[in-house]
């Protein structure tokens, strides 16, 4: 009896018992489509955090002023002293690694055109700051040299602010006020889309640093050539713990830190963000793993029942095939292919169900998921093996039947 003459009169045995074979098949459905779901929607809302992390740059660091410490207490973070261009400075000056630091003071304001109000996040920067964002302009131009020298009143606006100000109407050489003074739009912003913080980056207005200082939020009395942060892009990513630990020695060195005391400053490290979500990620892999695993061995146990049910019902007929010549290979791959059938149609339903699940979260939720080949694949795979090893004990029982016991089974 060949595979195609066997896989028929599995399929014939199957639609004979059809309720018992979909109950039977049950087990396998919910796993699938549980793993289906499950993974596509972790693997999606994964790979959304990794872009929102990578838009932020995998090769940077950021430095902010830490806490500042008095009698024992400890203020909270920002509330240190100040960074300055002096530790901007040296940080170019001295840290080889690095190919570009962009300083920057930021704050809250409203931007106002004509009737249109919008409060958005309005940063002061200097000549690197597109550069280390990796960030390109849609329209227009990023700020002169002279510009930033003189602290001119020009901005460059974010994709959101641009739109709840202009809406489709164009931006460029408009004039916005910012805190009631007048600055020109010399440019826009391509879209960067959420941070990894789950914050707008495109809701921003860009002014040059100098500027930022002197007409819209000061200088601190102590640092009047203060920062509120330093992004330093550095060469490349195996270069990154070091020039951390230089700029860590640098910074204790100029804001004299002394040893054994806490710093006075951060230096977040972005790739951290993206190796904690990958560390994140594969240990919820493990568990959506184990999960799968737990589905499909109580689906291959029900299995494994019904096909002891279906020899035991039909050893008469077992009996009956191996005295009209059916050798015991053939009563084996009989039994042995109803089982994988059952798993194989069980994991195909179970793959439609959970794919159209994760298909209905995305659209209805607006839920990020990634349905890759490989996951069916897998899927499909993995239900095939179930309905080999769950399968194989009750043929090969049919298999080794007495053909004379078998026949005078009532």
């Amino acid at each position: 009896m060949n595979a195609l003459v066997s896989f028929k009169v599995a399929i014939d045995a199957l639609k004979m018992h059809a309720l018992r074979s979909f109950l039977a098949m049950l087990g396998v459905i919910i796993g699938v489509a549980s793993v289906i779901v499950m993974v596509s929607v972790a693997s999606g809302a994964g790979e959304a955090i990794e872009a929102r992390i990578r838009a932020l740059g995998t090769n940077v660091l950021v430095i902010m002023p830490g806490s500042f410490t008095s009698g024992g207490r400890r203020a909270g973070e920002g509330t240190a002293l100040a960074l300055s261009e002096g530790d901007l400075a040296a940080i170019r000056a001295k840290v080889p690694s690095i190919t570009g630091a962009a300083g920057m003071v930021s704050g809250s304001a409203p931007i106002v055109l004509g009737n249109s109000n919008w409060t958005t996040a309005v940063t002061g920067v200097n000549e690197d700051f597109l550069e280390v964002r990796d960030w390109a302009l849609a329209e227009g131009r990023p700020f002169t040299e002279s510009e930033l020298r003189s602290g001119a009143k020009v901005v460059i606006l974010g994709a959101t602010t641009q739109r709840e100000l202009f809406g489709s109407a164009p931006a460029l050489g408009e004039e916005v006020r910012i805190k009631n003074v007048p600055f020109t739009v010399v440019g826009t912003l391509t879209t960067k889309g959420q941070s990894g913080f789950g914050t707008d980056q495109d809701d921003t207005a860009l002014v040059p640093l100098s500027t930022a200082r002197r007409r819209l939020f000061g200088t601190e009395q102590t640092v009047p050539d203060n920062l509120r942060s330093i992004m330093v892009e550095v060469a490349s990513a195996d270069a990154m713990g070091d020039a951390q630990e230089e700029i860590e020695t640098l910074l204790r060195e100029r804001r004299h830190v002394r040893a054994g005391t806490p710093d006075d400053f951060q230096v977040r490290n972005m790739a951290e963000f993206i190796r904690a979500r990958s560390e994140t990620q594969s240990i919820l892999s493990v568990l959506l793993g184990a999960t799968a695993a737990i589905s499909l061995v109580v689906g291959g146990i029900g299995i494994m029942n019904i096909m002891l049910v279906s020899v035991t019902e039909r050893t008469k007929e077992i009996g009956l095939r191996m005295a009209v010549g059916a050798r015991r290979r053939d009563i084996l791959n009989q039994f042995l292919i109803e089982a994988v059938t059952l798993c194989v149609t069980g994991g195909l339903i179970g793959l439609l169900i959970g794919g159209g699940a994760a298909l209905a979260m995305s659209i209805w939720g607006d839920w990020p998921i990634a349905l890759k080949p490989g996951l069916v694949a897998i899927a499909l795979l993995s239900a095939g093996l179930v309905g080999v090893f769950f399968g194989y004990y009750p043929a090969r029982r049919a298999s080794l039947l007495n053909p004379i016991d078998a026949l005078r089974y009532e």
